[in-house]
């Protein structure tokens, strides 16, 4: 007897994180890596301090490339750097 309160018995998954950022590498296969810049503000001297995070994102047809903008969403663990996968190209590069 299941206490689930979803209409026709629907499964409920939480919602993943998604980020958004720009593609500094794609030379492996099926795999881009994404950089993604934000502005945080130092607890102590309260300055906003530039801070970047690199993920590794699963692209299965290889379409991303350099200079991309493009959205990634949290997913399980593909290997040991990869837990990313690529949802979309927001915005193609300048010279592409």
């Amino acid at each position: 007897m299941s206490t689930n309160n979803n209409e026709a018995g629907a499964v409920e998954r939480n919602e993943r994180k998604v980020m958004r950022g720009v593609v500094t590498s794609a030379k492996m296969q099926k795999t881009v890596v994404v950089q993604i810049d934000r502005k945080v503000r130092h607890p102590l001297y309260e300055k906003f301090v530039s801070k970047r995070t690199k993920l590794y994102a699963h692209d299965e047809l290889s379409e991303a490339k350099v200079g991309d903008v493009v959205e990634v969403a949290q997913t399980r663990p593909l290997s040991k750097l990869k837990s990313w996968r690529l949802i979309r190209i927001v915005q193609k590069a300048a010279g592409a």
